[in-house]
């Protein structure tokens, strides 16, 4: 099994639109790694985004490039400050190849407590619009795949 974490792409200021859409350069910036992971083959069943809108909208321009069997689903357990044990103990009864598109510190700590047990560890540096790849084996334990970031891809 595959996870894919995704931060959301880089929003509006809070002062200048309080629902947070994705920005130009955010936009810009999701459409190039979506257009990119295309071409990976990861084969991705289904993505799960946050309910706030630019996790929203960075998921369903994910899902035009990705074209997820399953679909996009908004689902809990994504915000900022919500849990990661809530998404590490729903992964154990998953198999297929999901995504995951939300937010900081959220994201960073469930890809800790995925990789070494302690979500406090900070092991992996998020970008905006980045894809971080894990693996889990058939021990159960999960590794870093791979990662991109904007910056990479022309």
């Amino acid at each position: 099994m595959f996870i894919c974490l995704v931060q959301h792409a880089k929003a509006t200021s809070e002062e200048a639109d309080p629902t947070r859409p994705l920005c130009e350069k955010g936009r810009a910036d999701i459409t190039k790694m979506a257009s990119y992971a295309s071409g990976l083959n990861i084969g991705i069943n289904e993505i799960f985004h946050s309910p706030k809108l630019r996790a929203k909208q960075t998921a369903q321009v994910l899902a035009d490039y990705l074209k997820p069997a399953k679909g996009l689903t908004e689902t809990g357990g994504l915000k900022p400050n919500d849990d990661p044990a809530v998404w590490a103990e729903r992964l154990k009864m998953m198999a297929d190849n999901i995504m995951l598109v939300g937010h900081l510190p959220q994201l960073g700590k469930l890809a800790s407590l995925l990789l070494c047990g302690d979500a406090d560890k900070n092991l992996v540096a998020f970008e905006m619009a980045g894809i971080v790849c894990l693996k889990r084996d058939e021990n159960m334990a999960w590794a870093l795949r791979w990662m991109i970031t904007p910056e990479m891809v022309i």
